[in-house]
């Protein structure tokens, strides 16, 4: 394992190119602020653009992934004019942008609370393994704000309907719950989620690594538009093109040759 560490943000790389960026503020239950978010764009970034890193794990440490917010950082915006406002809330706009549009596969590993924009962070993964005791709040509105960076995510993972009733009530939402709406993949007891998400990966490590890419970018593309002849002309360059490349080529060569394509890493 390698691992570079900078204040509240950790990243370990497995041999077989699995990174785990960890939230590192246990005693605050991993809230964040402004310094948290910077350092979080910086390891998204740095582990989307290393060709070497098949997939990504957002986990957390202690017993909660995230109470949202950091009270400090909130008190500090309380103070600031709308500019300030604004600018601070590029910055987490930015982070969650960068989460949800990384070209690798992002896996949460939630465990205890994610509360605010810690249901955010959960949307903008691809997969979500909680904990059976994990518990989900938009919490926004409890103290007169509102879920409105985390709100696009939200929605897409949810749905509108949905996100009218939490968003407004900032209700708890139990681990089953948060499996019925769709903020969570898999439940599991809470000494499961290293195996179930070691699963996970296993599954992603045996695909094509620019093919989950590719078509990670089609669904962005795809998604909420009509079926007209544009978009059935988008699907059909999209396979073509995989088909010809050179990652298509190989795994269409190895299995009708019956083996494992050259991207195939052992577990």
């Amino acid at each position: 394992m390698t691992d570079s560490t900078a204040n509240t943000v950790s990243t370990t790389i497995s041999a077989n190119g699995i990174a785990t960026v960890t939230l590192n503020r246990p005693e605050k239950n991993n809230a964040f602020d402004d310094s948290m978010i910077a350092q979080l764009i910086g390891h998204f970034q740095a582990i989307d653009n290393d060709p070497n890193i098949r997939a990504m794990i957002l986990a957390a440490s202690g017993k909660n992934f995230s109470a949202g917010g950091d009270l400090a950082w909130m008190k500090r915006m309380a103070s600031y004019s709308y500019e300030q406002n604004l600018q601070d809330a590029h910055g987490l706009a930015q982070m969650l942008k960068t989460l949800n549009f990384m070209s690798k596969p992002t896996i949460a590993r939630i465990q205890g609370a994610a509360y605010g924009g810690a249901v955010g962070l959960a949307c903008c993964c691809d997969i979500v393994v909680a904990s059976s005791d994990a518990k989900f709040c938009l919490s926004e509105v409890k103290i007169g704000l509102i879920p409105a960076t985390i709100a696009p995510y939200v929605i897409a993972a949810i749905g509108e309907r949905a996100s009218r009733r939490y968003c407004l009530s900032a209700e708890l939402i139990d681990a089953q719950k948060a499996l019925q709406l769709g903020i969570a993949s898999e439940v599991v007891a809470s000494n499961e989620l290293d195996n179930c998400i070691a699963n996970i990966c296993k599954q992603l490590l045996s695909n094509g690594p620019s093919a989950m890419s590719a078509a990670k970018q089609l669904i962005f593309e795809l998604a909420h538009q009509p079926i007209d002849a544009a978009i059935i002309e988008t699907s059909c360059q999209a396979i073509a093109q995989r088909r010809a490349g050179p990652e298509g080529q190989e795994g269409l060569s190895a299995f009708l040759e019956k083996r494992k394509p050259q991207w195939y890493k052992d577990q």
